[in-house]
């Protein structure tokens, strides 16, 4: 799958996605380095110019970049009050990440059946089988499954945060590669339902 790239949003996103790296699976440490530029967003400065056509998507796109730079009680703040699917889905993801994986599980209940569910599950079944070819160890089973679906399961992915989290997993790096395809997904996503392209 090929990676995100930060310039199509615009400079201050751009500026905001500089560090490629792998997101946390737990909490995290707030990167407090990028916390005036993420006080300092806006609808218009993350619409880089374009028409903004719905808000609350652009505040999905706040909520993922504060939980980008580990800032989880801000992303909360934001998502929490966002009453749509994508809404629920980032509030899902900050609250997995806590960790408090019930919660997460209904909040993830909320979102339904998203629209990056599909492409999820396709490029994190590719990840597998890059993983598969490039190691001599056998992959978890639970990731196996993840890889195998063409359609991604939040809630078999919570499970398996779990598991890392708790050390009956050596999934870590792997589940890392996934919530950063799922975090890339459902960035764009937002970020294209909520400005309008000129034509």
């Amino acid at each position: 799958m090929m990676p995100l790239d930060p310039m199509q949003y615009g400079p201050t996103v751009a500026q905001l996605l500089r560090d490629r790296r792998l997101p946390e699976l737990g909490p995290g440490r707030p990167n407090q380095s990028a916390q005036s530029e993420l006080l300092a967003l806006s609808h218009a400065s993350i619409a880089a110019g374009r028409p903004i056509r719905d808000p609350a998507m652009l505040d999905c796109c706040r909520a993922g970049l504060w939980l980008w730079h580990d800032f989880l009680d801000e992303s909360h703040s934001v998502s929490q009050s966002i009453d749509t699917p994508s809404g629920s889905y980032w509030h899902g993801i900050m609250h997995r990440r806590e960790p408090d994986y019930g919660n997460a599980k209904y909040w993830f209940r909320r979102v339904g059946d998203h629209p990056i569910f599909v492409p999820l599950a396709q490029g994190c079944a590719e990840l597998v089988r890059e993983h598969q070819q490039a190691s001599a160890r056998q992959l978890d089973a639970a990731v196996r499954r993840l890889g195998e679906s063409d359609h991604w399961d939040p809630f078999r992915f919570t499970d398996l945060c779990e598991r890392v989290a708790n050390g009956k997993s050596l999934s870590d790096e792997i589940c890392r590669e996934m919530a950063r395809i799922e975090w890339e997904l459902l960035f764009d996503y937002c970020y294209w339902q909520g400005v309008d392209i000129p034509k």
